[in-house]
């Protein structure tokens, strides 16, 4: 296959998750639904934190900053393949390709770091909770946010200028429902060593470092719950814990399955597959679990509501 410029080619072209015209209305409503509803109820979760005092705590800073990460990485995904489907033009340029790989990147990043953030909080709050006010003071959580977004951020410019060198081939056909980065790189007619080995080291840092900060949190605090003598105190103390271990279990466990899905097989229906499992699932799941699970959350909302 020859090289052809990046300049001068229309752009690639995304396959999606369905190639049956009878199935095409099917998995757009049920995607639209899927949508609506992560933007609904994350956006929810964001207007009962910000108009309940109760709950400019922290943990639930956090939350927001969360929600708000899962409403960003689902408009850079969904809308863009319900407008493909409803017009029926899979095309998607080069430059709105490599963006919406930075974005995933960055706000998928955001997630993974604001995730070991929250568990640094209920370390904290459970290890420490005489001097839980003065750790988790409002300059320090912003700020570690902040540097959450910053890093995050670096690391996906990196990924993305390090793909826009190279040279792709004639065949630009992604077989995906987004620009998954290493979906385009397979693409390429240059040698991406690189850039592989740079996926997979930076990947690894930066996932791990993350997870080993939740995996050492919640070493601690599970130590600390069973020192304490009462029945009740150990289940109240653990219940603060339940809607972020689920959060975690969710995201980890999703992004396993897309890492396995992609190593094990080269199914690319069994990777879209994973990849809407880690991409769509967990942003529409995280609001329903922290409100089934936090009563401040539940009374926040009907407050809201009603």
């Amino acid at each position: 296959m020859k090289p052809i410029n990046q300049t001068t080619a229309s752009g690639f072209l995304l396959l999606g998750l369905t190639d049956g015209p009878g199935l095409q209305p099917l998995v757009f409503s049920l995607f639209l639904v899927i949508y609506l509803v992560t933007i609904l109820g994350n956006l929810l979760i964001i207007l009962a934190v910000s108009s309940d005092s109760h709950l400019h705590t922290p943990m639930y800073f956090f939350l927001s900053n969360l929600s708000f990460a899962d409403i960003c990485i689902s408009n850079t995904t969904i809308p863009k393949m319900l407008v493909n489907m409803q017009i029926q033009d899979r095309n998607i340029s080069y430059t709105g390709c490599f963006s919406q790989s930075c974005f995933v990147l960055i706000f998928g990043g955001l997630e993974n770091c604001l995730l070991a953030v929250m568990a640094y909080d209920r370390y904290v709050a459970i290890c420490h909770p005489l001097r839980y006010t003065v750790i988790m003071k409002p300059r320090l959580c912003i700020l570690q946010v902040l540097l959450s977004l910053l890093v995050t951020t670096v690391n996906a410019l990196l990924h993305t200028l390090m793909a826009l060198r190279l040279s792709f081939c004639t065949e630009l056909q992604i077989p995906h429902f987004f620009c998954e980065l290493t979906q385009v790189i397979k693409l390429t007619c240059s040698d991406t060593f690189i850039n592989t080995l740079l996926i997979y080291s930076v990947t690894s840092l930066f996932a791990g470092i993350p997870l080993s900060g939740i995996i050492f949190s919640y070493t601690q605090i599970i130590s600390s719950v069973l020192r304490i003598p009462s029945v009740g105190g150990r289940y109240k103390a653990f219940s603060t814990c339940g809607s972020h271990l689920s959060v975690v279990t969710l995201f980890y466990a999703t992004a396993f399955g897309v890492y396995m899905s992609s190593a094990v097989t080269d199914s690319s229906i069994k990777n879209v597959v994973a990849s809407v499992m880690y991409i769509v699932i967990p942003q529409m799941l995280n609001p329903f679990i922290y409100s089934l699970k936090s009563r401040e959350i539940q009374g926040a909302l009907r407050h809201l509501i009603y």
